[in-house]
């Protein structure tokens, strides 16, 4: 589709001149650009069916996976798409706009056919890289753009409240030191004070390990003996989650790396797991980040020595 020029004439005389805008027919690429407040802009060609003087309703429309928009309202997000000034489409999506956690496919909504998923264009994610959130008790939001094993643009999402960033990991043949800061909540250092951090176990909500913290401001670290999972464990892969929690049961923060601009942490942050001689038979254990980067210890058995 080719704009139609602005005829001249007196009737258009003290109008301003619609910007042109570039259209496209193949598949629209968005470009996208994250600021360190965990908002999100994005930069697509006109698709067909724009009209140049602007007059349409067409919107970057964000759908969360597994989710039903007609259902429920908060699975579909819409972002009006207005000129940038250069002859392209704009779409901001600000921290402050509510996103829930999960993953959420990008398409383009020109209004006139149904809308179309959108492909990966250039992506500025240098402000996500070892991001520092100022101070505030509002949710935490991350939201990190990738490219699908199917090559279409999708984002992960979180919202959290308190947060507790894992930071560098210390691994040894007896267990795991972790490393973090707390974020999100009005006095880190006096929520930590009276906080410790647990492992639970996801086969059996019951079986909770709790070990100290220590603290310095936000900063925390607390180290976990894999022979203590291991006593617990009765073969098979157990995982255990890690927490921290406040002792008077005032709040809790998962353990999590999401301060960064890697949405899948589990095949990038790769560690060893550790031999550990258990109760029920042979076994190893090692931390690993879930599907969610969530961190959490594997325990497992041990494969024979060939």
């Amino acid at each position: 589709m080719t704009p139609v020029p602005t005829p001249a004439g007196p009737a258009n005389a003290g109008s301003p001149v619609p910007e042109e805008f570039t259209i496209v027919s193949a598949a629209p690429r968005a470009d996208c650009i994250a600021d360190s407040a965990g908002g999100l802009t994005f930069d697509l060609d006109a698709p067909e069916g724009a009209d140049a003087s602007g007059h349409w309703s067409a919107a970057l429309v964000l759908l969360r996976r597994g989710g039903d928009a007609v259902e429920n309202a908060d699975d579909e997000v819409r972002l009006p798409l207005t000129p940038n000034g250069d002859g392209r489409l704009r779409a901001v999506l600000p921290s402050t706009v509510p996103l829930p956690e999960g993953r959420w496919d990008a398409y383009v909504d020109a209004g006139e056919t149904d809308p179309r998923l959108l492909l990966p264009g250039l992506a500025d994610l240098r402000s996500l890289v070892d991001r520092r959130p100022g101070p505030s008790t509002s949710p935490l939001a991350v939201r990190i753009p990738y490219t699908t094993k199917h090559g279409n643009l999708s984002l992960r999402s979180w919202q959290r409240a308190p947060h507790a960033e894992a930071g560098d990991l210390g691994l040894d043949a007896k267990g795991v030191t972790v490393h973090g800061t707390l974020h999100r909540v009005e006095d880190p250092a006096e929520w930590l004070a009276g906080a410790v951090a647990e492992a639970r176990c996801r086969r059996d909500p019951e079986l909770v390990c709790a070990v100290p913290l220590e603290t310095a401001g936000q900063a925390f670290s607390f180290t976990l003996a894999h022979q203590e999972l291991c006593e617990r464990w009765e073969g098979g892969p157990d995982a255990w989650d890690l927490w921290l929690r406040r002792t008077d049961g005032t709040g809790e923060a998962r353990v999590a790396r999401l301060l960064d601009d890697v949405a899948e942490k589990k095949q990038i942050f790769v560690y060893p797991a550790q031999p550990v001689d258990a109760p029920y038979a042979p076994a190893q254990a090692g931390p690993y980040y879930t599907a969610d980067n969530d961190l959490a210890i594997r325990v497992d058995e041990r494969p024979p020595v060939s």
